[in-house]
This record gives structure tokens, C-alpha cells and sequence, in this order.
């Protein structure tokens, strides 16, 4: 089979499993083949499936990652003995093993994480990573590489960086690259790639973050005879869908801010803040405040008829901070996880208002984070990782936490 036939299996076969998808057309566009291919794999269950399936997948997802181009590390120059920077697609890399910015369920995600589980095959790394999860932040295990032309993927989970306190994260982050280190020389690996973890929706400052990984590796590297890489992603790696980035750049050029009901010459009565309708006397008001943000979050999440886990896994949250969420006691969470909360329940724009309300925040008409992701609540349109590839691609904060 040709590429083309390769991915015309793999999607029928994962449309055969789906009796409500039997009707579906398969459109002739090889790039919007993929996006249905990529989109029945992120929402298939983690089942048993044909080898025949694994066989057609691992040899596609091959030539899916040689047609971008191979890097071998043996080209590549190091900065000091041992230590060296490079950006592009961490997953071109021939290494013996490239390390995942993971969670402690060792689920896919977005971002580079997603761009693993995706060119290793979602399948198998799945059910790989299924059998050892879950992990503890600042530890790592360690999956095959797959499809992919590293021998093997070191899943690392790093610290949320608003979850604790800064020495404490700092030290977390530091065990985590050590935690991969040390399990990669314990199966004798002689060349590691690691991204920067923690950098991306957890939210570490990239610049300390840098500053750790190099510290924790040049320390590592001094004594042990391995060769790091410190991958820094290359945007063409993770460019979002055409049609996403000119449909959305078509919503903001069209002067979409000014339809869009958050505006502050255009503010729905219910938006109005409560001070101006307020009777008078201070004690009243403080004694009859809002449902607090935790409340109306859990509100909503039996509203939706959706499980704890469901919605905290689907919002790309770590189990640790939706609880540290969930059980309030004056800790509010920041604007992006807070949305990926919003995105995961399928809030329409009003509740998505409501929800951000609870915890002090509100859209602004002159925020492109804001404007995009009101624009996918807009349209209905729910994939969170589909929304982060969007944000990464306008260089915005990404969604989760």
C-alpha cells in the first residue's frame, strides 16, 4: 500500500468500530484525511485492536515522520562536553531515547506530549503507558519508542508551577530531569533529548526553567558518558490546521470583537457589575455574596451529568491540582486552566462568562487569547488540543494546567 491507501485503511477501520460513524464521508483532501484520522484516534477508546491495524499504522506513522525528515544526533554539535540545544521537532530525533513532558496519569495530551503519543502510535503508547501509571511528580518511566526513530521514550512528570511554593517546585523540576536521567542510565542509554519540561501549560517561566534543565543535566553529564539534548520545538512541528488559523484570523480582521456580547460597549444586562445595582450599606453586600468559583464548578459538572475524572482528564488538568480546585479554601486557579475547565464541560459563551466571573477573571475584547478561545466556544467547537495548537501558533498561553 501507498501512503494514501495506508491512511485510507486506518480510518475506515476506526470508522467500522463507530456504528453511528457508518454513514460518514471520507473526504478526498489528504490533509483533511489526516485531521479525521488524528481526530478518530484521539477519541477512540483504549481497546484491543486487529494487528493487521498496528502493522498498516506503525508503517505510515513512519513514513509520516521520515517524509518530515530524520535528525540524527550524531550531526548535531554539542555546546560543552556532552550538553547540546537544538530546536525542531523532537519527535524527527534518532536517539536512544527522546523524554515526554508527562502527567502523573501518563495520558496523551497537547503540545509536544501529543506530538509523541501521535508519531509513536496512540495505540500502542496508550496501552504502554496504561500498564505503568500512575506516576508521582518528579518521577519517570519508560515506554518503546514505537513508530517513532527514538528507541525508547522516557515519560517524565514535572511540577505544575503555580501548584507550590517556588523552592519547592524548583527542587521538583530538578528531580524530574534527574528521575529521567538516572532510569536512562540504568538501561546503559548513551544519547537522551529532553524538551523543556513544565515550560509549557504548566506554566514554569522558561528562562528558569531553562536554567534548571541545564544545571540538572551539566551535574548529571559530568558524571556519566551520555549525551543530552535539550529539543526546543520547532513551530512547524506543531502549525494548526490551514483552516483553523484562517478562519480564526478571518473572525479577529472581520472586527469580530464588536459581536461578540463581552464587549464593554456591548454588555448584556446580566453583565453588569452587581457595586451599580447594589442597596445601600456594605454589610448587605458582603453578607450576600456569589456562589464561589469551586461550587459553581461543581454545579456545573453535575449539571453536565460528567464525572470528576472525566472533566479534569478532558481539561488536560493534573489529577492533584483539580483537587487543590475542586476543594477551594481561597485558592483560585489561573485564567487558563479555568477555560480548559469551561472548554472540557462544552460551556456555551454565556456560562463560559459565569464560570470565569466566579473566579474574578472576564474575556477582553483586546486579549488574542481571549478572542480565540471565545472563538471555538462560538462555533462549538470543543477540542482542547485543536484550541492549544491554535494558541501556541499566535504564541498565547496554552490551555490546562
Amino acid at each position: 500500500m501507498n501512503q494514501s491507501e495506508k491512511r485510507l485503511f486506518l480510518i475506515q477501520s476506526l470508522l467500522n468500530e463507530r456504528p453511528s460513524c457508518q454513514k460518514q464521508i471520507i473526504p478526498a483532501d489528504s490533509e483533511r484525511q489526516k485531521i479525521l484520522l488524528r481526530g478518530l484516534m484521539n477519541v477512540r477508546r483504549p481497546v484491543r485492536i486487529g494487528a493487521d491495524f498496528l502493522q498498516v499504522q506503525d508503517a505510515y506513522l513512519q513514513d509520516e515522520t521520515a517524509a518530515k525528515g530524520i535528525t540524527d544526533i550524531a550531526d548535531l554539535t554539542p555546546i560543552q562536553p556532552g550538553l547540546y540545544l537544538w530546536q525542531g521537532d523532537i519527535t524527527t530525533l534518532r536517539c536512544d531515547a527522546i523524554v515526554n513532558a508527562a502527567n502523573t496519569e501518563l495520558r496523551m495530551g497537547s503540545g509536544v506530549c501529543g506530538a509523541i503519543f501521535h508519531a509513536a502510535g496512540e495505540e500502542k503508547m496508550t496501552a504502554a503507558c496504561q500498564k505503568l501509571s500512575p506516576i508521582r511528580t518528579g518521577e519517570a518511566v519508560m515506554t518503546d519508542g514505537f513508530a517513532l526513530p527514538a528507541g525508547h521514550v522516557i515519560h517524565a512528570a514535572g511540577p505544575v508551577y503555580q501548584e507550590r511554593e517556588l523552592a519547592e517546585s524548583a527542587l521538583l523540576l530538578t528531580k524530574t530531569y534527574q528521575s529521567a536521567l538516572a532510569l536512562a542510565a540504568e538501561h546503559r542509554l548513551k544519547s537522551v533529548a529532553f524538551p523543556l519540561i513544565s515550560a509549557g501549560i504548566y506554566g514554569y517561566p522558561k528562562d528558569e526553567a531553562l536554567s534548571l534543565a541545564v544545571w540538572a543535566i551539566r551535574h548529571f553529564v559530568e558524571d556519566h558518558g551520555m549525551d543530552v539534548y535539550l529539543a526546543f520545538p520547532d513551530k512547524s512541528a506543531f502549525v494548526p490546521e490551514e483552516y483553523l488559523v484562517r478562519d480564526v484570523e478571518e473572525y479577529m480582521a472581520e472586527g469580530a470583537y464588536e459581536s461578540v456580547p463581552v464587549l464593554y460597549d456591548a454588555m448584556p444586562e446580566r453583565a453588569v457589575p452587581k457595586a451599580l445595582k447594589m442597596p445601600a450599606g456594605l454589610d448587605h453586600w458582603v453578607h450576600h455574596l456569589d456562589e464561589p468559583f469551586n461550587e459553581a464548578l461543581l454545579r456545573l459538572i453535575d449539571d453536565k451529568g460528567m464525572t470528576d475524572t472525566e472533566v479534569y482528564k478532558k481539561a488536560n488538568i493534573d489529577r492533584r491540582h483539580f483537587s487543590k480546585i475542586r476543594t477551594g479554601k481561597g485558592y483560585t486557579p489561573k485564567k487558563p486552566a479555568i477555560l480548559a475547565l469551561a472548554i472540557a464541560l462544552e460551556l456555551d459563551l454565556d456560562e463560559a462568562e459565569d464560570l470565569l466571573a466566579k473566579a474574578g477573571y472576564a474575556f477582553s475584547p483586546s486579549r488574542k487569547f481571549d478572542v480565540i478561545v471565545q472563538y471555538f466556544i462560538i462555533k462549538g467547537q470543543y477540542d482542547i488540543d485543536e484550541i492549544n495548537e491554535v494558541l501556541f501558533h499566535y504564541d498565547q498561553p496554552l490551555l490546562g494546567g
